[in-house]
């Protein structure tokens, strides 16, 4: 994106190293039924984020819709588990290009979400890592997603994005990422 200035911090191996990120949020949400408190723990960490473009003079970010477990299809930021001993911030750049087609540079880090859910053989707390991203290239398409999650992909203008987004927490990010592109943040 030209024009745009946004410091980023050295990365840490596993997210953004203590202390650097002062607007860095903990978004949390933990499992209310009490049938899957006999089920064992797994931790997992994902990373993915926004990614924008500026088309028209618009800013611009590209989300995918995804099958959530009940069949219905939700639009959320794109994002994927951490592969090897690739850090966080490689992680999102990756799972944004696979899921999107897009490619893109880390700008900065945005908010880290934790929460939980339940499958029938686990409970799973969640650590996701979302970065805001600077599209400098690629088309966006979903065909080159390896676990054909995305069902779409589309450029949405970041002023809709609270509307097509699924989830309250990242709706939130969105609001910190526009703070930033602002310069308020």
């Amino acid at each position: 994106m030209v024009g745009m200035s946004v410091p980023s911090p050295a990365p840490h191996p596993r997210g953004p190293a203590p202390g650097t990120v002062r607007s860095v949020t903990r978004f949390t949400a933990r499992p209310s039924r009490a049938s899957t408190s006999n089920l064992p723990v797994v931790d997992e960490t994902s990373a993915g984020g926004l990614i924008v473009d500026v088309v028209d003079g618009r800013a611009v970010a590209a989300v995918i819709a995804r099958r959530n477990r009940a069949g219905r299809l939700e639009w959320c930021l794109p994002k994927g588990h951490l592969e090897g001993e690739e850090t966080a911030a490689e992680a999102a750049v990756r799972e944004i290009a696979e899921e999107t087609g897009i490619i893109g540079i880390v700008l900065r880090h945005l908010a880290t979400i934790d929460y939980w859910f339940a499958g029938f053989d686990r409970r799973v707390h969640k650590v996701v890592h979302h970065y805001l991203l600077s599209a400098i290239g690629g088309e966006l398409s979903i065909e080159n997603d390896p676990d054909r999650e995305a069902q779409a992909a589309a450029w949405v203008p970041l002023d809709e994005l609270h509307e097509r987004l699924a989830y309250p927490n990242e709706r939130r990010i969105v609001a910190v990422a526009r703070d930033v592109l602002a310069g308020r943040a």
